[in-house]
């Protein structure tokens, strides 16, 4: 079901915590025993959300992109699992634990280069398993755990944000940043990885301006990050994707912070597309190159960003703009929605444990 807020208030009221930023998400609502996503395919131009109470319209959500970014995807997958539990009828704890991993697999294929939708699902299935009492009250614990990984997203993205001010450089007392794609509210718990680096530099007086580049071929730079800026008042100017080597080399921008889908142990990093070109870009003008995610984007399991798997999108994502298509009959299309960036051309990786260097990165392993 679909309903539009006329007054923001209205889900602001649903405040998590005391932040002054009233973007999120995703939000649990307890009177309606559902879930509140805020539909991303529909900014900038409406403002709606969608209430989810069935683990497979969360699932579809989370395909068609109504919530997206990283860590937003991780928060809306683990209410899914919580969502499928309370479907689950029978009161057998086997048997509950084998229909939770079916919804498990389901959330995992709605996103495949996304780490943190996996982290979110082991996690809440890791919760069921090793929990012990009647099936019910283990679906109350789940409903908690979803909460709590909400909680420790924003708590987490606010410590991002807070440590991404020592990567700025002393001068000018005031940096223009460019980014990439959205990382902001819309794409965590409600605070941003990217995007908080620049709230907090905002919050700080360091910030003159934010460049961001439009992202083709969904324009969430165009539509969701400049959206998000406005909103609060943040300078921001939106340029093309190729006009990024253009204002490097007119000394525009002091430095380049991006977010991140899936880090390899290395400290290759898969995000959005024209994240590669755009690291490219910044180490032939001396531009630092900074990535800003979730400790648990980090996937130790994988050697180097050779083994991320790289999600490939319809192609009308690329022949049509809004309801236009602009390509002759007969074009053929690939779509690939992130690439990886290796190590090699990232300055350091922002993280709620800090700045730490690609190469280090191993060396945090818990």
């Amino acid at each position: 079901m679909l309903r539009r807020y006329q007054d923001l208030s209205d889900l602001y009221n649903l405040n998590m915590d005391n932040s002054s930023n009233h973007i999120y998400p995703v939000i649990w609502h307890k009177q309606k025993d559902c879930v509140l996503l805020i539909d991303q395919t529909r900014l900038p131009k409406e403002y709606s959300v969608v209430e989810i109470d069935r683990y497979e319209d969360m699932a579809q959500a989370i395909k068609t992109m109504i919530v997206r970014g990283a860590p937003a995807i991780g928060v809306a997958a683990a209410y899914g699992m919580y969502l499928g539990a309370r479907e689950i009828t029978t009161s057998d704890r086997q048997e509950f634990l084998q229909e939770l991993d079916t919804i498990a697999e389901v959330l995992r294929q709605t996103r495949p280069t996304a780490v943190n939708l996996f982290w979110a699902v082991s996690r809440m299935l890791r919760t069921a398993y090793e929990f012990v009492g009647s099936v019910a009250e283990l679906k109350d614990i789940l409903l908690t755990t979803a909460q709590t990984i909400q909680q420790e997203d924003l708590q987490t993205c606010q410590a991002i944000g807070d440590h991404g001010l020592f990567v700025l450089p002393k001068t000018p007392a005031k940096v223009n940043i460019l980014t990439h794609c959205n990382t902001g509210s819309l794409a965590t718990a409600g605070y941003g990885t990217a995007l908080g680096v620049i709230r907090s530099a905002w919050r700080e007086n360091r910030l003159q301006r934010v460049y961001a580049d439009e992202t083709r071929p969904r324009l969430q730079g165009a539509k969701l990050t400049v959206w998000e800026c406005i909103q609060e008042g943040i300078p921001v100017t939106l340029i093309t994707d190729s006009m990024a080597a253009h204002c490097m080399q007119q000394n525009m921008i002091d430095l380049v912070i991006v977010g991140a889908d899936r880090i390899a142990a290395n400290g290759d990093t898969a995000n959005k597309i024209g994240t590669y070109s755009l690291a490219i870009v910044a180490q032939a003008h001396n531009v630092p190159f900074y990535v800003a995610a979730p400790f648990s984007t980090i996937d130790f399991k994988l050697v180097d960003g050779k083994q991320i798997p790289i999600e490939e999108r319809h192609p009308s994502e690329i022949y049509q703009i809004g309801n236009t298509e602009i390509c002759a009959k007969g074009t053929e299309f690939y779509n690939p929605a992130f690439d990886v960036t290796p190590a090699r051309l990232i300055t350091g990786i922002i993280t709620e444990k800090g700045v730490i260097a690609p190469q280090d990165l191993i060396n945090h392993k818990s």
